[in-house]
């Protein structure tokens, strides 16, 4: 799996490298699509530059409409059979692709042939209304922040009526929301190992670096055991190399601001505390294996979720405490595969072929 902008990098590259790992892992590679609102990443690349968040989509739609033409500019049976001919592919089999976009401008003739699944996995991970849209138009899978049962359901139905806008089978689409599982033999258990674990996921410095993206300004001097900084947000944009971003991106801050110093005050909390009351990242199901694989069971057969893309909050223990205690009562409910049927991505996945 490759995690790969469309913002800066360029269409005939990135199909080529992508179109070469698919063929030589016969069949098993994706691609991660995304954009960024990043330009220190932009001063990387020849193209740099910025771009705002709607044409940010209009790009990565674009790219990757190019990206699909080159990969599908092979005839079947393009390549030569062995010492038939000068080149691996037959004369005239392969088409050139031309694009003129306001955003993407493409001249090129596609290099590698398709692999087993004809080509890479499009996954894509942005929940605003355009990466819906990209989602909606082109992904196989979508990745999804919505765990919680209503709101599943809620973004299912939501992107299989964009995949009918589309012309799209809901079935050409597997939604997979991130979820982390922590399991014990009682809910007791399981409920005191997710406090321990969460507790574990932030350290002093990450607290302090959660902070400052939303300060603005260095809070380094500043104890992670002790009180929220007193000082006001500031205004400037960091250090580059310290990976924050400005502060003037981020709307409602003065209110969320004063939102978690009542909340600190309120209850007596550190800055640590705080960020582990606040912050992303406390698990999604807490039980036992029973318990957990009931709720999967429901999320699966109302087609809330076609599955669920797994954050370990511990290697490997996390892993195999799922393997070894959560599948066995998935499978035994029936909603996980006790064998494959085939070999590549597109088929473990469920997903229909592209022949």
């Amino acid at each position: 799996m490759a995690t790969q902008n469309t913002t800066y990098n360029y269409p005939a590259d990135l199909a080529r490298r992508l179109a070469g790992l698919d063929l030589l892992s016969e069949g098993r590679a994706g691609w991660n699509v995304v954009t960024t609102d990043n330009a220190w990443t932009g001063a990387n690349f020849r193209r740099g530059g910025w771009l705002e968040h709607e044409r940010r989509y209009e790009r990565a739609g674009q790219f990757v409409e190019a990206a699909k033409e080159l990969w599908s500019s092979w005839a079947p049976d393009a390549v030569a059979p062995d010492g038939r001919a000068t080149s691996w592919a037959r004369p005239g089999a392969v088409t050139p692709v031309e694009r003129e976009t306001d955003l993407v401008r493409l001249r090129a003739t596609a290099t590698v042939p398709g692999s087993r699944q004809g080509r890479p996995v499009l996954f894509q991970a942005g929940d605003s209304d355009g990466g819906r849209e990209l989602a909606a138009r082109h992904a196989d899978v979508v990745f999804s922040a919505n765990t919680e049962y209503g709101k599943a359901v809620a973004y299912a139905a939501d992107l299989r009526e964009r995949l009918a806008r589309h012309g799209r089978s809901p079935d050409s689409l597997r939604i997979l929301p991130g979820a982390s599982v922590v399991l014990g033999d009682t809910t007791a258990d399981a409920e005191e190992k997710a406090r321990w674990v969460r507790g574990e996921q932030v350290s002093g410095p990450r607290s302090i670096a959660f902070l400052e993206q939303y300060w603005g300004t260095d809070l380094s001097a500043y104890d992670p055991d002790g009180p929220l900084p007193d000082i006001e947000p500031g205004e400037q944009e960091l250090d580059p190399s310290r990976g924050t971003i400005s502060v003037e991106r981020r709307t409602g801050k003065q209110a969320l601001i004063r939102k978690w110093r009542d909340l600190a005050t309120e209850r007596g909390l550190t800055i640590r505390e705080l960020v582990l009351e606040v912050s992303p990242g406390h698990p999604s199901f807490v039980g036992t294996p029973s318990s957990v694989a009931d709720e999967w069971t429901r999320y699966v057969r109302t087609r809330a979720v076609d599955g669920f893309n797994l954050l370990p909050h511990l290697l490997p223990a996390s892993v195999t405490d799922i393997v070894d205690t959560l599948v066995p009562a998935l499978q035994e409910r029936g909603v996980y595969r006790t064998a494959y049927q085939g070999t590549t991505l597109r088929e473990h996945l469920g997903l229909p072929s592209l022949g």
